[in-house]
């Protein structure tokens, strides 16, 4: 049965994010003020339905979704681009994975105690992020 990912997230750990954002052609001076950034994640999920909002000081991130179904993603709040996105369960982690110019690019969602992790890939680079569920 797939975990319940409600709940606020603050971040903690952010590994090899400016590769990610390289890999994703992302501007030096964007990368530079992203890279100093500590979003947190503000999670509702009920049912297949989910809204994954992230939240910074500089830009917020919003994806409203529902698993399983095929999705027209406009990702200009990172990358300024759009791809065709589909999320699906695998077993208890939230597997993204995001069809455009760039390949192997997705992300998944798990979570371990109270801790949100967050692994995003792109073109053969990987980023850690984890962040502690706030009560």
């Amino acid at each position: 049965m797939p975990v319940d990912l409600n709940g606020y997230w603050k971040m903690t750990v952010n590994e090899n994010f400016e590769e990610y954002l390289k890999a994703l052609d992302v501007n030096v001076a964007i990368r530079k003020i992203a890279t100093l950034l500590k979003p947190d994640k503000d999670i509702t999920h009920n049912g297949n339905h989910i809204i994954i909002k992230t939240l910074s000081t500089f830009k917020n991130y919003n994806m409203d979704f529902e698993v399983g179904k095929e999705f027209e993603e406009d990702l200009s709040g990172v990358d300024d681009r759009k791809c065709m996105t589909t999320i699906t369960w695998d077993g208890d982690r939230l597997v993204c994975v995001q069809k455009g110019e760039k390949a192997g690019r997705g992300w998944t969602h798990w979570v371990q105690g109270d801790e949100l992790h967050l692994e995003l890939r792109a073109c053969g680079v990987v980023c850690k992020q984890v962040f502690k569920k706030q009560t």
